[in-house]
């Protein structure tokens, strides 16, 4: 029934079931949550939840918002992940609901909130020319994100998650080829996962990173190893920014 918003809500004491406190939020142009993967956060501290959607804030909650109602919050929580079709809520399964659905996972962390944020578990780093490593700018997961080396630093920015079904992901997103281009200089961005053909990557033995629509490497504009240079594809040439190391 809202297939491009996504709901947070505390309940407890006084506030639950339909009395939860909440708030929605919903992606750009109408965009649905079930195209492509996305990063969903929550901020918790013992007198604070913040949640928030590929790092938008939408929603701050506190013990001031509960009218004198119990917070119960700053007490140890388990996380559950499950996929549940059925209640009232936004709206009754009818005829043409649609079975079978799935839940898409690409990862799970949770962090004590001292300092940096660990990377997840089970990703990789890329590295290229000069000990540099493939990192989306800024750590932004925006679609549109330019894809760049820069000097290895174990962030989230940097930790890229080899797919069974030949993609690279990062931040939530998927190393993509702008408008599927197949030219030699197509600069390399993160986009939502759309299972298309500028999203798909082989890494090889001889540790070339080669798109199969364009049949071109992953390339390090201008032979560069310096920082904010950006990744395109080029035409495979055994060279040594074409070379990385996925570990």
């Amino acid at each position: 029934f809202e297939p491009n918003t996504v709901h947070g809500t505390i309940h407890g004491p006084g506030y639950s079931g339909s009395g939860g406190i909440g708030a929605g939020y919903s992606l750009p142009g109408g965009a649905a949550f079930a195209d492509g993967f996305h990063t969903f956060a929550i901020d918790w501290s013992p007198n604070s939840i913040k949640w928030l959607v590929d790092g938008n804030v939408y929603q701050t909650r506190t013990p001031a918002d509960l009218g004198g109602k119990q917070w119960v919050f700053n007490k140890p929580f388990f996380v559950i992940l499950n996929l549940a079709v059925g209640g009232y809520w936004p709206g009754d399964p009818d005829g043409s609901t649609q079975f079978p659905q799935q839940l898409v996972v690409d990862y799970v962390h949770v962090s004590d909130g001292g300092g940096t944020t660990p990377p997840p578990t089970g990703t990789k780093t890329i590295k290229g020319i000069g000990g540099k490593c493939l990192d989306a700018a800024a750590a932004s997961s925006a679609n549109g994100t330019a894809v760049q080396l820069y000097d290895c630093n174990g962030t989230n920015a940097q930790a890229w998650s080899v797919g069974g079904d030949g993609t690279l992901r990062v931040l939530g997103k998927c190393l993509d080829v702008p408008s599927g281009s197949t030219a030699n200089g197509a600069k390399l961005q993160l986009w939502d996962c759309n299972g298309s053909g500028a999203q798909q990557w082989v890494v090889t033995g001889a540790k070339d990173i080669v798109n199969p629509q364009a049949d071109k490497c992953v390339d390090a504009t201008d032979n560069s190893s310096a920082n904010g240079t950006r990744a395109q594809l080029w035409t495979c040439a055994g060279t040594a920014n074409q070379k990385w190391t996925v570990s």
